[in-house]
């Protein structure tokens, strides 16, 4: 037998003796915790004990109101990601939202413009460029609903998750936008109506549209003024350019108005978020 064999055959037992002992002294600590305490009540040193004991209970809330705070304050962490993620796409919508009502402004401005045209026209004795008149009563039979783009608002609103936003700022001026789109939609509806009243009516049943279509698209001599005779007979069409003007006048101060609300609360989010 080799000499490792044999020191290997004689440190097992020892190894083993060292594992019992060591699992007595464990077994053996709360046996000596309280044998300390039974000597300190034993010699009636019940102020130290009480003391110990105090200094115990004392750790243990310590740890408690740490534990607490830490988690307190991940939760407080996880509630503002969320909140700078909600800031975020809000702030995206704001921005594409300046962007739609840009357009829809110069387009509406352009609308006022052929409505105005349509009705000196009108008033002169003659139509004059008659191609020229055409394409501008067609400009403002074209005219389109405005929609905000709102998703992040409308999730939100809808999940109840409003309260998320902490700052009143943003989230009155939220709901003050909100409260202008809704008005800017109200007067799109009364255009809506009078439009059908006024514009849309009368030509459909009047006015031949054929050769008023050819001409937009680029064909020539199609038309005569006799194509539009009706629009001096009857003065609803005069009256339905005349109520465009006013009402897309209206609508284009609603407008400007929501620009600022939402260039107001693009400013108040960059103070919120990071790198604002």
């Amino acid at each position: 037998m080799g000499d490792g064999q044999r020191e290997s055959q004689h440190r097992q037992p020892s190894d083993f003796l060292d594992c019992i002992a060591r699992v007595r002294v464990a077994l053996a600590m709360p046996q000596f915790f309280r044998t300390i305490r039974r000597k300190l009540l034993q010699r009636q040193r019940i102020a130290n004990y009480s003391l110990y004991a105090l200094g115990e209970i004392v750790l243990v809330v310590v740890g408690i109101l740490i534990a607490l705070q830490i988690n307190n304050w991940n939760d407080r962490r996880k509630l503002t990601a969320q909140e700078h993620g909600y800031l975020r796409n809000l702030r995206a919508d704001l921005v594409s939202n300046i962007d739609k009502m840009e357009t829809f402004l110069s387009e509406r401005r352009e609308i006022m413009e052929a409505a105005q045209a349509v009705v000196a026209a009108l008033e002169a004795p003659t139509l004059g460029d008659i191609e020229a008149f055409n394409r501008n009563c067609i400009r403002v039979y074209e005219w389109q609903r405005f929609v905000q783009v709102d998703f992040t608002l409308q999730e939100l609103l809808y999940s109840g998750s409003l309260g998320l936003i902490r700052q009143e700022e943003i989230k009155s001026g939220l709901l003050r936008l909100q409260s202008a789109a809704e008005a800017n939609k109200a007067e799109e509806d009364h255009l809506r109506f009078d439009a059908e009243q006024l514009l849309y009516l009368p030509i459909y049943t009047q006015v031949d549209l054929h050769p008023l279509l050819r001409a937009f698209e680029g064909e020539k001599g199609v038309l005569t003024p006799d194509h539009f005779a009706a629009f001096h007979q009857d003065p609803r069409f005069k009256n339905g350019f005349l109520m465009a003007i006013i009402e897309f006048s209206i609508l284009n101060g609603q407008m400007e108005q929501m620009m600022l609300m939402c260039q107001d609360l693009i400013a108040a989010i960059d103070e919120v978020l990071p790198g604002g």
